[in-house]
This record gives structure tokens, C-alpha cells and sequence, in this order.
């Protein structure tokens, strides 16, 4: 095939539905026999079946080449990993040769060789006879196998380049990959179906296009005839309630069978409506990705991508930034998630050369772009988790977007168009941004942001739905803010709500770095782990930031009142019938009574039972909980959906502002260069502890540093924050005195080459078996920058395996995340309390702890107080240092944070920064904790 061609393919079938048929069916997956060369210019003799292949390796199908040895991937964020000269491709350019022997049954004759499929561009021979090529690596493609096949054995050679022209739209953010990674397939079905399902009151109207005759036994319809509309009385589709009616459409030749969700998308005063209502979006962006296979995802992922979705609250998916698997949207379909198709375009990197001979304005291209829309539409049509299609992403402006959506619209005019590249929205049907900031989002919301120059376009714009196409994103520890967008979410009507960016961390399985990202194969030119930036690790553990937006997301909001407690529906399309409510009395983190609620179906007020204010002389908390009553097909009965918490009273007992006092009390005793001070132990001349109730130990000491998220690289704070000096602190002490009944150490905490400061002063006593610190913490200087952390840091020996504390829980929670944290008793190993980011970071904090026992063979301790909570084997700086899971290796000892306050996460690893009331600026403050012995 000429590489440097605009168009799309030669000697292809036209694009046609997705369909389940019970046409013959050959399945060409397995072993291949491969060879790669290092350019495209070699022979094409390979295709001739005579050729002798027995030299070569073999290669499963589907699969990327890069991933089984030959060559390596390679990781661009928008830059091309080659000179921008479109069409031109560098003749460096990785060519794999494919042959597959395969049989062809008795009796057969006809049929389709059709590839799921293929990165980047392919040419396809059947027994030498060279059927086509093809470009556009995640569409479908078919040609024509009859007069070629033969009785018996017959010979498929594809030949799969790395680059073409057609790279130049499919710069996605995204590992460079080639290869046959979906399917292959020989076909005897040529059926193509088009079904129109709608809905309105209670009705459902169905008609069809293409050839056969329409059957659905459940809804007493026997032989439709295409382009014969019939209403009858059905219950509609939505992601909360997915009905399905099964119907089949019968052929001469086959039957293909197809799933009928009925539903209706319109746009109405600016607001998005499913079958009428408003529809918000609840979303998620998703790459296909697996950590061993990459775009070759098998079905069981898939299908565990959409349960883990639907378990977390996610209601919806963009399928960034090309159409997926097939067998995805079936899921989608049949377990209920909205979905935006996209097209299978990017061309981020012309904005590096300010779009110069960006191919969405230049007419050649427009063939290329225009087949992308048609396979994409003509494939997905059937779908009604499809609501909306998306002409692709971040390609600039130009012509041939214009193409896409005029055929788009003739062909579907049920779907609304998206597209954000364009914010004058001239193509579209929804206003759409990426990482708007929250002011700008309210603004959005209430029609009151920037006008368009042309007034026109201005008033178009302003009377669409707006939808964040990304936002959020979830790279790192984070995302933050996530409460404060959806507030915006729900209170604007015009606000559509938005599609995190993204569901999961790319990191590819590495046999020493546990998870590679950019760089980590030599590449030249490489975006770093910006690649690793999802909502589930690689494996597709759930990432804190998953559990808060399943909280986020959940579709209850509790409000507590005098003996009742208020549960408001948010279910668009579901009341909550299906649902549980139970509540549960802990007082001081231990339960003392359970009992179910009476909710309405459609939300309302519950009476709370007398015996919920709890005991009294502790800290009592009411948390109410909803589960499902039933199994779903999604999550077994007892899945929590929801929850909320209030406090119902404070204890007196607790120490919470301030040390215990009264009691007995003991002073403080010189012995040969230490301090003596009930169960702690003071180097004489530094004042720092030594040994705490048998323990070595040593500390603490004023922490103001953490080792940066991706969230504050991005924004720029770990620069400053190094400017600032927090990494490079030095301690001196000013004073060790008794005072009364107080030893008094008075430091001062500063960096090298500045005056700016901070003075500690620690002020220890002894009483009824602990030991209490008042640590009071005043700046000194010019502090205009935020800090990262207020807190003191403590050496304990690396005995210390298990923490239990009474706090917020059982996971990490910042100033601005943590919403699936609640208060409660909790316990964790400490090594379980790290958060195994792929690129390490500042995790694990445990927030508004009043006490937390940290204990292990050699003995335990409790810290009691109001404060935030770490434990790690390795220090900040370690941590800070580290570029790999498998970097940080314990050491002797187990380091634990007591923090007043953090910096918060924001989301500037790609969006705004941390949110004003967020952020952590240098202030007078003081922190009271109380030591005692622990078994």
C-alpha cells in the first residue's frame, strides 16, 4: 500500500452494524507465524502461500507486537514520536508480516474476512491475492474473501505497518502500539440492520432500516417490515434501569438477533433530557488498556471495567478517544451505562506547530475523516447506551469536522453531536470543556460565561447543555475537588455533568519496575507517567479516588434532623425501592446498636428510634447506610450504594483540644546527660526524645515537606516548595529547661540561606501514666508561598506492625478528598496503609484521628489528640526519591506524621490547582497530643 496516501483503503466492503448472527463463522485468532522488519521496504513475497515461513516465530492474535519482544512501546502524550510532514512517514517504520494457514470447512462457500481491529495501517492477501488495504486501527474492516477462497487449506497474509498517514489522526495520548490486536474473523454474514427505538409516554415507537423482516416475541410483534413503524407499550432504557427486548430480524441467508433498549434524546431549553428528564452524567473517560495485552483487552476485563463502574456510582463512559471493542457497548447495553461514541481522530500534536497542516482543515484528509464517522456510526448504531457521538478529540478546528457532522446528522439525527476541540460549537449540539475550573463551571451554569465574538454562534452556544468532557484528573493521589463540582453539577440545570479523566492507570506489567510508564523502554522522546493517570491501577485495584467518587456519585444525599434523617433521590430514572436503609449507633468507634429505615420509594424522611442518640460519655456517631435489598446483575445484595454520617455528641473525655490535666504528676529528672519525664527518655542537650515507654525512638520534630504529588509538580509547588527550602530543614535548639512541672524545649526550624523560620516550642509534662506535648508553632519571616504539611514527624523502631485508630476511615482522606472516608474504629497494617500510587507520592494520610495505637512484638504506643495520621518504613525523602513501587524498600524504622494541617490536591496534574480554602499558608498554630504506653 502507499503509505504516504490520504485516503483510507483500497478494495474494502462498506461498513455495516455490529451484529450477532447465526451465519457461519470461521474464527482466524491464535498463532500467527511473524516477522518484523525495521522498514516497510521490503518484498511482498511473503503473501505467495508457497513462501517458506518455517524460519519465523509465531505471534498470538490478537496482540501488539511491542509486547511480546519485538521492538518496545513507546509513550506520547500530544508530540509525535516522528517529524510532523504530513503524509510523509520516516522510513524507519516497524513492519510486521502476519501468515495463517487455516481450513476451510466442507461445503463452504463465500463470505468476509473481517478485521476488528488493526494499528495502523494493513494490507491483506488470501491465497496471493492481494483483497485491500485498510487505515484507521480501531474501526472494523471487511473484504471480500469469496472468489478467492479455496476447498481445504487456504493462506492469510496481512502485512501491518507501524505508520502510515493516517498516524497523523491517531496522536491519542496513548502507548504507540501496532499490530492485529482485535479479532479476525471469516463471515458468511452480510446482514445489516438499523433499529429505531424511541420513547414517550409510556410508548415506544419501532421501526427499522435494512433488508428481513423484524420479530419480538416479548412485545407481539411478528414480521415488521423495514420502514413500518409500530407503537406498543414498553418500559424505556436508561443506565439506572437498562430494559432490553430481545428481537431477531430474519434473512434468506441468516438471522442476526438484536437487544431493543427504547429511549429518546433531546435538548430542551439547554438541558439534556433522557425520555424527557434531565440526564446527568456521571462519567468516566476510558482507554482500552490492559497491563499485559494493552489494547488487546480480553472480554473478562471488559466486562470487569463496567461492574467496577457500575459499583462505583459511574453512570456513564466516553470511550476516549475512539470507538472500543464491540463487545464493550453490548455491556454498556445490557448492565446500563450512557455512552459517548467517539471517533477514532486526534491530531494534539499539530498544536505543538500552531496547527500548521492540521489534517481537520485540509480537504485531502477529508475522506479519511469522513470513513472514520461512517464505520464508527454504522458499527454502533444499535447501541442504546449510545446517546451521543463524539467527532473525536483535540484535532483543532477546520473543514472536514464540518463533513463528519453533516453526514452524521443525515445519517442519525436521534444522537446529538460532540465535540470540544471547537468552543464555538459550530459542528455540535452540546457546549463541552476540558478541566474548566469550578468559577468557570458556576458561570457556565448560570449562562454567564465569556461571549463568543460572533453573536450568532453566542446564542447557539448559550442554549446548549454544557458537559466537561474531562475533568478531574485522576493522576496521582487526587483527584481534588471532586465534591465541589458535583455541588455545581446538581445545582445548574444547564450543567450536564462531566466524565473524569480517566479510568485507569496505563501502567504496563515490567518484570523489574512492577509498572513502566514513559521513558521506561529508552524512548527518546516520552511524556513520563503522565500515562498513569486513572481512577484503578493497572491490575484494576480501586484508587482512593475511585472510593470518593463513588460516594460523590452516589445517588442519595442524607440530611440529618431531630430524630429523623432526610434521603433526597437522585436517581434520574429509578426510585429506591431496590434499596436497604439501615443505620448504625457507634459510640467511640464501636457499635452499640443497629436498625433498619423506613425510606419512601421516592425519597423522603425517616424516623430515627429513640435509642439512636447513644449512651452518653462518649463520641457518638449515627451513620446510615443503602444497600441493595436484591441482587442486581451488576453487585449481589448488600452492596453498599450510598451512605452518610452525622454526630450526635462529643465526648468529655476525649483529648481532643488540649492535654489531660489533674491527676498525678511528675517532674522532670536529669540523669548522665538525659531527661527523665515519666515514660520518656530526652537527650539532655537537643531535647528530643530518645525512648518512649520502652520504645527507641527519635523526634519528633517539625515536618513542613511531603513528597510532591503529580497534582503539586504540575502546579508548581514542589519548585517553591524547594525554594522555600521544606526539603532541606535544619533544627536547632535554643533552649532545654524545666519550668514547673514542664520541660520546655525551645527550637528553631529553618533552611539554609534565609532568615524565614519557624519557632517550636515543646512543652512536655507527665500525668496519670502519659506524657502530653503542647507543641506551639510560630513563623518567623516572609511565608507568602503555602506549605505542604504542619506537623511533627517520630521515629519509631520498624517492630511497629499494626495501627488501629479512631478517626476518619478506613482509607486516605486531604483537605479536599477523602469523601468515602467516615468516622470510625479502624485497624491496618502498616505497610496496608500505603497507597501503592505507580509513581510514589504523598499517600496515606489518615484524617481527624483522636487516637491511634501503634503497636508490634516489641511493644506499642497511643497517641491521642486531634491530629492526621502516617506511618511508612521509609522517609519523605525516600519517598520523594523513588520512581517505582519496587524503589521504596523498608528500613529500621516506622516513620509516623502527626499533622495539624495539609496542603490540599486540587487537580493540576491537568486542570486548576488546589481551591482557595484549600490551600495550607503559615499561621500561629498548636497541637496537643497525649503519649501513653500501648501492649
Amino acid at each position: 500500500m502507499d503509505l504516504h496516501a490520504y485516503t483510507p483503503g483500497t478494495g474494502r466492503l462498506e461498513p455495516r452494524a455490529a451484529l450477532h448472527s447465526d451465519a457461519a463463522a470461521l474464527d482466524l485468532n491464535g498463532l500467527w507465524r511473524f516477522r518484523l522488519s525495521a522498514t516497510a521496504h521490503v518484498s511482498d513475497a511473503f503473501a505467495d502461500p508457497a513462501f517458506d515461513d518455517s524460519g519465523w516465530d509465531e505471534l498470538p492474535v490478537p496482540s501488539h507486537w511491542v509486547l511480546h519482544g519485538y521492538g518496545a512501546p513507546a509513550y506520547t502524550n500530544v508530540a509525535f514520536p516522528f517529524p510532523v510532514d504530513p503524509p510523509f512517514v520516516p522510513d524507519e517504520n516497524p513492519t510486521g508480516d502476519y501468515r495463517r494457514l487455516f481450513e476451510l470447512p466442507s461445503g463452504w462457500s463465500g463470505g468476509r474476512l473481517r478485521f476488528e481491529g488493526v494499528d495502523c495501517a494493513a494490507t491483506v492477501w488470501l491465497n496471493g491475492h492481494e483483497l485491500g488495504s485498510t487505515t484507521g486501527s480501531r474501526l472494523p474492516v471487511e473484504f471480500d474473501a469469496g472468489p478467492w477462497l479455496r476447498p481445504g487449506s487456504n493462506l492469510l497474509a496481512v502485512r501491518v505497518h507501524q505508520w502510515s498517514a493516517a498516524s497523523y489522526l491517531e496522536d491519542q495520548d496513548m502507548w504507540w502500539m501496532p499490530g492485529i490486536f482485535r479479532e479476525v474473523t471469516l463471515t458468511k454474514s452480510s446482514a445489516d440492520v438499523f433499529v429505531h427505538a424511541s420513547y414517550a409516554d409510556g410508548l415506544g415507537t419501532l421501526s427499522f432500516e435494512g433488508g428481513g423482516l423484524l420479530s419480538c416475541e416479548e412485545l407481539g410483534i411478528v414480521d415488521l417490515a423495514p420502514g413500518e413503524p409500530v407503537t406498543v407499550p414498553v418500559s424505556p432504557w436508561s443506565a439506572d434501569s437498562p430494559r432490553l427486548y430481545s428481537a431477531v430480524v430474519k434473512f434468506p441467508d441468516e438471522v442476526v438477533s438484536v437487544r431493543i433498549g427504547f429511549r429518546t434524546i433531546s435538548i430542551e431549553d439547554g438541558v439534556l433530557l433522557a425520555n424527557g428528564r434531565p440526564l446527568k452524567l456521571l462519567g468516566v473517560n476510558r482507554h482500552e488498556f490492559h497491563p499485559e495485552h494493552g489494547r488487546a483487552v480480553p472480554y473478562e476485563t471488559m466486562r470487569e471495567d463496567v461492574l467496577l463502574m457500575k459499583r462505583h456510582n459511574v453512570n456513564a463512559v466516553r470511550t476516549s478517544h475512539y470507538p472500543p471493542h464491540p463487545a464493550f457497548l453490548d455491556l454498556c447495553d445490557e448492565l446500563g451505562l450512557w455512552v459517548i461514541d467517539e471517533c477514532d481522530l486526534e491530531t494534539h500534536g499539530f498544536g505543538d506547530i500552531d496547527w500548521r497542516g492540521n489534517p481537520t482543515d485540509d480537504p485531502r484528509y477529508a475522506p479519511a475523516l469522513l470513513d472514520r464517522m461512517r464505520r464508527m456510526v454504522e458499527r454502533d448504531k444499535n447501541h442504546p447506551s449510545v446517546f451521543m457521538w463524539s467527532l473525536g478529540n483535540e484535532s483543532g478546528v477546520g473543514r472536514n469536522l464540518a463533513v463528519m457532522a453533516d453526514w452524521a446528522r443525515q445519517r442519525d439525527p436521534s444522537r446529538p453531536l460532540h465535540y470540544e476541540g471547537d468552543w464555538s460549537c459550530a459542528h455540535t449540539d452540546v457546549y463541552s470543556r476540558m478541566y474548566a475550573s469550578h468559577e468557570e463551571v458556576a458561570a457556565i451554569g448560570q449562562r454567564a460565561e465569556e461571549p463568543l465574538d460572533d453573536p450568532e454562534l453566542d446564542a447557539r452556544r448559550r442554549a446548549m447543555p454544557f458537559l466537561q468532557c474531562e475533568y478531574a484528573h485522576a493522576m496521582g493521589n487526587g483527584p481534588g475537588g471532586l465534591v465541589e463540582y458535583q455541588e455545581l453539577f446538581d445545582r445548574y440545570p444547564r450543567l450536564a455533568g462531566g466524565f473524569i479523566w480517566e479510568w485507569i492507570d496505563h501502567g504496563l506489567r515490567h518484570p523489574t519496575l512492577e509498572y513502566a510508564y514513559g521513558g521506561d523502554y529508552g524512548e527518546p522522546l516520552h511524556d513520563g507517567n503522565f500515562v498513569v493517570d486513572g481512577l484503578v491501577f493497572p491490575d484494576r485495584t480501586p484508587s482512593p479516588g475511585l472510593l470518593d467518587l463513588k460516594q460523590v456519585f452516589s445517588p442519595l444525599r442524607f440530611s440529618f434532623g431531630d430524630g429523623f434523617v432526610e434521603v433526597a433521590n437522585l436517581y434520574g430514572f429509578r426510585d429506591l425501592s431496590h434499596l436497604r436503609f439501615e443505620g448504625v449507633i457507634e459510640v467511640d468507634g464501636e457499635p452499640v446498636s443497629a436498625f433498619p429505615l423506613e425510606v419512601p420509594a421516592s425519597g423522603g424522611t425517616a424516623k430515627l428510634p429513640a435509642s439512636a442518640d447513644g449512651p452518653a460519655g462518649g463520641e457518638t456517631w449515627l451513620t446510615v447506610r443503602a444497600v441493595l435489598a436484591a441482587d442486581e446483575p451488576w453487585a449481589a445484595a448488600g452492596h453498599e450504594v450510598g451512605w452518610g454520617q452525622v454526630r450526635l455528641s462529643r465526648s468529655d473525655a476525649s483529648p481532643v483540644t488540649a492535654p489531660a490535666s489533674g491527676g498525678s504528676s511528675a517532674r522532670a529528672e536529669a540523669r548522665e546527660g538525659e531527661i527523665v519525664l515519666g515514660g520518656g527518655v530526652f537527650d539532655g542537650r537537643s531535647g528530643r526524645l530518645t525512648r518512649l515507654f520502652g520504645l527507641d525512638v527519635d523526634g519528633p520534630r517539625l515536618e513542613l515537606w511531603r513528597a510532591a504529588t503529580d497534582n503539586d509538580r504540575s502546579a508548581g509547588l514542589e519548585w517553591r516548595w524547594h525554594l522555600l527550602g521544606l526539603h532541606r530543614l535544619t533544627h536547632r535548639t535554643d533552649a532545654v529547661e524545666q519550668v514547673g512541672e514542664e520541660l520546655v524545649v525551645r527550637t528553631r526550624v529553618a533552611a539554609a540561606a534565609t532568615d524565614r523560620g519557624m519557632r517550636v516550642v515543646y512543652r512536655w509534662s507527665a500525668a496519670d501514666g502519659g506524657l502530653d506535648l503542647t507543641a506551639d508553632i510560630t513563623p518567623e519571616g516572609d511565608w507568602n508561598d503555602p506549605i505542604a504539611r504542619l506537623g511533627l514527624t517520630l521515629a519509631l523502631p520498624s517492630t511497629i506492625t499494626e495501627v488501629t485508630w479512631f478517626g476518619r476511615g478506613p482509607g486516605e482522606s486531604y483537605p479536599d478528598t477523602g469523601a468515602a472516608t467516615r468516622v470510625g474504629r479502624w485497624t491496618s497494617t502498616v505497610d496496608d496503609l500505603q497507597t501503592p500510587y505507580v509513581y510514589p507520592q504523598e499517600n496515606g494520610h489518615r484524617s481527624d484521628v483522636r487516637w491511634a495505637t501503634l503497636t508490634g512484638p516489641g511493644g506499642g504506643l497511643r497517641v491521642s489528640g486531634l491530629f492526621g495520621l502516617t506511618a511508612r518504613r521509609w522517609t519523605t525523602a525516600q519517598l520523594r526519591a523513588a520512581r517505582h513501587r519496587p524503589d521504596l524498600v523498608p528500613g529500621d524504622h516506622v516513620h509516623i506524621n502527626l499533622d495539624l494541617a495539609h496542603h490540599g490536591i486540587g487537580t493540576a496534574s491537568c486542570g486548576p490547582a488546589t481551591l482557595p480554602q484549600y490551600e495550607l499558608r503559615a499561621a500561629p498554630a498548636t497541637l496537643h497530643l497525649r503519649f501513653t504506653a500501648s501492649p
